[in-house]
């Protein structure tokens, strides 16, 4: 394990400080009372085009981003505004906008819901018509981003910030498909900001945990294929740790995989105080790095994620340099390049350890 004072340590000297925003008077109960009571430092209200708004998360997120006076364009996909118990935050979230609330005063006028489905590129075109008037607009799905860049190339700025997971660094068992989309979606922003980066245009992969985006968002459950059942496969599933979480609310339980064949679908149910815990830790960082003027490429969210990233990458490393000779035995030339890497694996070996002898 990483030592956790070490990492802050090294985390405090980076040139991307990071300001911590306040949660007190959004929030009901005791959220992270590490939190100072300083909000967003930027000093300008940003417009935020948020393409999925009905998760707990992005709920908590617009809250906040319109306590600091910024403008929210929220995206509904039709499938889950019909839902009662999926839509019922955003709904409550629009009644506070509307009432005589001091603390809420004007924030019907910088919020505009639009009915959206990102699968369909017709819609986010439309959406992002109707987003024009609100400035600066942010997406995080690739029909989005394709739709938006007209836009934010000709007014010469934007951000793009993407709420990835850990999954862009690390596999996880029972989840390679979506494992595999992620990585597609980070692989292609990797790629566009270079492309976009003439025109002013930054792009942010924020990395929380995967169980932030798995426990704010729909889940699937296939039917359980009998090779990966829990009780013959050793790998640890994904499956009985969703189900754990869902069994303990009666209106989200599922049944024993082993006695349907059916697709199971829920979303998850949580208590407030639950989901504030889950999920603070991400709207920090999202109001802190959206409109940096020089924003990280890449943001992993919280001390444990950004421990597991550091051991995926000490591997990664460990490995390249394992077998650094087969990765130069394809180079036809000798070069300056090829030798420091043999000298660079030479100084880095550690001496054979001597050959031990046993009496009889």
């Amino acid at each position: 394990m990483v030592d956790r004072k070490g990492l802050e340590a090294a985390t405090a000297k980076q040139s991307h400080s990071i300001p911590a925003p306040s949660f007190r008077s959004l929030f009901p109960g005791e959220p992270y009372a590490w939190l100072s009571s300083r909000q967003a430092t930027h000093n300008s209200p940003r417009t935020w085009f948020l393409t999925t708004a009905l998760s707990p998360l992005i709920i908590r997120l617009i809250r906040l981003l319109l306590a600091h006076g910024d403008y929210v364009v929220a995206c509904l996909p039709p499938s889950e505004i019909e839902d009662d118990g999926r839509s019922a935050e955003f709904r409550e979230l629009i009644n506070e906008c509307k009432s005589n609330r001091k603390d809420r005063e004007g924030w019907k006028d910088r919020i505009r819901g639009i009915r959206c489905d990102g699968r369909v590129m017709g819609q986010c075109g439309a959406a992002v018509a109707e987003a024009v008037q609100f400035e600066t607009i942010f997406f995080s799905q690739v029909n989005f981003i394709k739709a938006a860049l007209p836009l934010l190339r000709s007014q010469h700025t934007g951000h793009i910030i993407i709420l990835s997971s850990t999954g862009g660094h690390i596999g996880t068992p029972g989840m390679p498909i979506y494992t595999s989309a992620i990585w597609a979606l980070e692989g292609f922003c990797d790629s566009l900001a270079y492309e976009i980066a003439p025109f002013n245009i930054k792009v942010t992969i924020v990395q929380p945990n995967k169980e932030i985006q798995s426990l704010t968002n729909k889940i699937i459950f296939a039917p359980q294929l009998p090779w990966y059942d829990s009780e013959i496969n050793p790998a640890p599933s994904i499956r009985d740790m969703l189900g754990n979480v869902l069994n303990m609310n009666p209106e989200t339980a599922v049944p024993d995989p082993n006695e349907t064949d059916e697709v199971q679908v829920r979303y998850p149910k949580l208590p407030p105080s639950a989901t504030d815990r889950l999920v603070l830790e991400t709207v920090h960082a999202l109001t802190a790095i959206g409109g940096h003027e020089n924003p990280p490429a890449r943001h992993i969210v919280g001390f444990e994620g950004a421990t597991a990233v550091k051991e995926k990458l000490k591997t990664v490393t460990e490995e390249l340099e394992d077998f650094v000779d087969a990765s130069l035995a394809v180079d036809i030339f000798d070069s300056e390049l090829k030798a420091e890497a043999k000298e660079g694996k030479t100084r880095e070996s550690p001496p054979p350890a001597p050959a031990s002898t046993a009496s009889g």
